[in-house]
């Protein structure tokens, strides 16, 4: 079922909560995963799966959930936000990160969880739901990414034909050689133990993606350059993002569309923009056709990011709505 509702948000953030507890947690391969638990103990589990990959959990996210309702987990992938070692991309690979979430999901001591995850949240919420489909009540995803290489290869080169001003600073930066392989080039980059090559790289990859995300566009750019706490602001998410991409996502060419039928018995909701730039609406619907029990909302006045109005509306509703079904809540 496909919907498009009209322009009505009748649902406004809920308040930023604090954690109830928060740690690292040890994973292997000297990484530690930040995570942090909210809500009601006793309230439906949610894993917030974050985009990027890279892109780490903020405050602001805890607010699309009930906190009377849901005892939500926020989770920052390897690499990415409070985990540590900060942007590093060994041992990094989609096999890591399911397995990081199994290990957090038992660490919790919770026996199933909804899977809730946006742009490579979705990838990453689908590959962990297939791997272990026992573990999960349904999944609500927003602007699909399934990583197949001819998604891929639209970020690289198809985003610029709606952005050409951001495509011009992205490409602009690289040698006529370079522009050859922009993906590789900026991988090169992006790894380079040189802060000033990785940094300037950051700023261009994720200023062209931050340009992308929103049917307005952010004027905010970024700044490519140490913070206080010695962090480059987008660097991880500039170098995640090229590492997955530049190996296919670490997994095989329509992998998530193939084994679907692992967890077409659970319920899903997807939400997508009309107007996402970055993951454009095709891709949501490939998925919807694949699993046809699920649902399929289309944003009239969206593009790609979560905090839009009409995409967080339609976030919070399938919340709801899944409250409703598990426990008659709303």
């Amino acid at each position: 079922m496909t919907v498009q509702r009209p322009q009505n948000r009748p649902l406004a953030p809920f308040p930023v909560t604090e954690p109830r507890a928060s740690g690292l947690l040890e994973v292997g391969d000297g990484h530690r995963i930040y995570w942090e638990d909210c809500g009601a103990p006793d309230g439906i589990p949610v894993v917030y799966v974050h985009g990027g990959p890279g892109a780490g959990c903020a405050p602001v996210h805890r607010s699309f959930f009930d906190p009377s309702v849901y005892r939500v987990i926020l989770f920052d992938q390897r690499g990415a936000g409070r985990s540590k070692p900060y942007a590093a991309w060994n041992d990094n690979t989609t096999a890591h990160l399911v397995a990081d979430m199994e290990t957090l999901r038992t660490h919790l001591g919770i026996d199933q969880w909804l899977l809730f995850g946006g742009s490579w949240g979705s990838t990453l919420a689908l590959a962990y739901g297939q791997a272990h489909p026992q573990c999960s009540l349904g999944f609500i995803l927003r602007g699909i990414f399934l990583f197949r290489q001819r998604e891929v290869d639209w970020f690289i080169h198809g985003m610029g034909r709606f952005f050409p001003e951001a495509a011009a600073d992205f490409f602009g930066a690289l040698s006529p050689e370079e522009r050859q392989d922009p993906l590789m080039a900026y991988y090169r980059q992006l790894t380079d133990p040189d802060p000033a090559v990785h940094g300037l790289a950051a700023r261009r990859w994720a200023g062209f993606e931050d340009a992308c995300a929103r049917l307005i566009p952010s004027v905010s750019p970024l700044s490519g350059v140490p913070g206080p706490d010695g962090r480059i602001e987008g660097l991880a998410i500039a170098r995640l993002e090229a590492h997955y991409m530049a190996h296919a996502g670490f997994l095989e060419e329509g992998q998530l569309l193939r084994d679907i039928g692992r967890i077409r018995h659970l319920p899903c909701t997807i939400v997508q923009g009309r107007y996402d730039v970055i993951c454009p609406p095709e891709t949501a619907a490939d998925l919807h056709r694949a699993w046809p029990e699920s649902r399929l909302v289309m944003v009239p006045d969206a593009g790609h990011s979560a905090l839009e109005p009409g995409i967080r509306a339609e976030l919070m509703q399938a919340l709801q709505d899944f409250a409703t079904g598990v426990r008659g809540v709303g």
